[in-house]
């Protein structure tokens, strides 16, 4: 997850002399020959990474780093669309059923081998073993969107896959970030024993050393095979501008504004809000804020006595300042929105712009209707994610006008989203990271509560529309069934949907063309560090 992170405290200077002293000093200055020579990027990530293997071990974090080392067969793009990667064309069948991928001419691997089709049919057995632990192992096995029943190479340059049944979102799941982008690895990855040792991948950096609980470093791969169109979301022309990254270990948030101050770091990921304003105003810092499909929303329990009243979750819904919320949470930053589909996508149109209005007349209407009589409503939030505490603070003062009793429970992170999973709550405040597309997003929070307590929604007719979205590859359609998804969750309310995040990157004023994006996935290719007053 990439959610909002709380407010910074106050700089530790001893902290930060500590993280000075580890060698997080000022930028390098440039080095003759090639653009970026002996320069090393510095980059703060908030807890160490999980693993080296794409889409294995991993966790937001590990996803960040593993994305300059790894490229799939396809990758997102800007506008979260798939295109090609290490594919120069990918055919589908009319029926769906057969994905055929040519591979680009001239692309190396890390170890200088050539990339060719048997290295796709030997990435992709891999991830398809059962119990190889990839993350998205499900969802080409037959258990969830489809099964993949063969990959073959009928020659060097070609790969063909076969699959049990259509899906609409094939390629969109073989982009996926977190499933580590597919990304295709040359077999000395593993040892002769078949356990795992590092990435050996086709993307612009490399793996340099990773010392754990401090950095994790990359070097430039200068037999690096680029796209020739502009970057374009994970796809696109890439270019290590600069000879190494350094993913620098720094979970304390205090502690990475001061390192960033003092010019011990070149990038902080995710500064609070807060920070954000008070960054803005520094003339040495530059923040790159962009709103991202990270969505914050209210869960009611359906199940629960109390809150399986239809009644009594619209008189919720009708007593809260959703705008209000969304402004103050973020300072600003981000807009309501009361729709599971991101505001970023391509799928939000004026139906997912209709959402929930306050009247507190209309919600004690509904409340007396359903014989409320100020039982409490317990809430669940942390203070690991303020964005969350904070707005469940403001929802238990508005609820109070309509005449709803809302106790807060405050828990720590890791307990609240095992509350999550097992369904064991009333109501509470959560984040959902990042999904591609709304089918996802919607699988994301409908389904059949008895077999997963996670689920929020349990409605036979989103399952249905759900379903439909998931094959149909007609735009249209799928935007007929979101549009109707939409409206009637508005009926039902199992969730409020608060906002969608903005996600924010700050910088040393020499870090030259970062980018942000609505996946909230950071790129480090193309960018360079400016000289001294460049």
């Amino acid at each position: 997850m990439n959610p909002p992170v709380p407010p910074a405290r106050p700089p530790s200077v001893s902290r930060a002399a500590a993280l000075l002293a580890l060698g997080l000093t000022a930028g390098t200055a440039f080095a003759q020959g090639a653009p970026g020579a002996g320069q090393t990027l510095r980059i703060q990530i908030n807890s160490d990474i999980r693993s080296t293997d794409p889409g294995g071990n991993r966790d937001d974090n590990t996803d960040n780093v593993l994305l300059h080392i790894g490229e799939g067969l396809v990758a997102l793009r800007e506008d979260t669309s798939v295109g090609p990667m290490l594919a120069s064309k990918v055919d589908t069948s009319a029926d769906g059923l057969s994905y055929t991928f040519t591979l680009r001419d001239g692309v190396k691997f890390q170890n200088g081998a050539t990339l060719t089709a048997d290295d796709v049919v030997w990435s992709w057995q891999r991830y398809l073993k059962p119990g190889s632990g990839w993350r998205c192992l499900s969802e080409f096995d037959g258990k969830g969107m489809t099964k993949v029943l063969s990959v073959e190479a009928p020659n060097p340059k070609t790969v063909v896959f076969k699959l049990d049944r259509a899906s609409a979102l094939f390629l969109t799941m073989m982009a996926r970030p977190d499933c580590g982008g597919a990304a295709i690895l040359h077999r000395s990855s593993v040892g002769a024993d078949g356990q795992w040792k590092e990435p050996v991948g086709t993307g612009p950096y490399k793996l340099k050393e990773w010392k754990r609980g401090q950095y994790v470093e990359l070097t430039r791969f200068d037999g690096y095979s680029a796209r020739a169109e502009p970057r374009d979301g994970l796809t696109g022309g890439k270019k290590a501008e600069v000879e190494n990254l350094r993913f620098v270990v720094i979970p304390d948030s205090a502690a990475a504004k001061a390192a960033l101050y003092s010019g011990g770091i070149d990038a902080f990921i995710s500064p609070s809000p807060s920070d954000v304003i008070e960054m803005r105003g520094r003339a040495d810092v530059r923040v790159d804020t962009t709103p991202v499909m990270t969505m914050v929303a209210l869960l009611l329990q359906t199940n629960d006595p109390v809150l399986k009243d239809v009644r009594i979750r619209r008189a919720l819904a009708l007593a809260l300042d959703t705008p209000e919320i969304a402004r103050s949470v973020t300072e600003g930053l981000s807009a309501v929105n009361n729709s599971v589909v991101p505001s970023t996508s391509p799928y939000y149109d004026a139906a997912q712009a209709g959402g929930f209005k306050r009247d507190i007349a209309a919600a004690k209407k509904l409340l007396a209707e359903a014989g409320y009589r100020g039982q409490p409503i317990r809430m669940i939030a942390n203070k690991r994610y303020e964005a969350l505490y904070s707005a469940a603070v403001l929802v238990q003062a508005m609820a109070t006008e309509a005449g709803i009793n809302i106790e807060l429970e405050v828990l720590d992170w890791a307990t609240q989203l095992d509350r999550y999973t097992k369904g064991q709550y009333q109501s509470m405040a959560f984040v959902y990271s990042a999904r591609i597309d709304p089918a996802l997003n919607y699988e994301m929070v409908s389904g059949d509560k008895a077999a997963q307590p996670r689920k929020v929604w349990d409605s036979a007719y989103a399952q249905t529309r759900l379903a439909e979205a998931m094959v149909s590859r007609d735009k249209a359609r799928r935007q007929a069934l979101f549009d109707e998804m939409h409206k009637q969750m508005l009926q039902d309310v199992p969730m409020i949907v608060l906002f969608n995040a903005s996600d924010a990157t700050a910088m040393r004023r020499n870090v030259v063309g970062f980018k942000g994006w609505a996946p909230a996935k950071p790129r480090f290719w193309n960018v360079r560090l400016a000289a001294a007053g460049g």
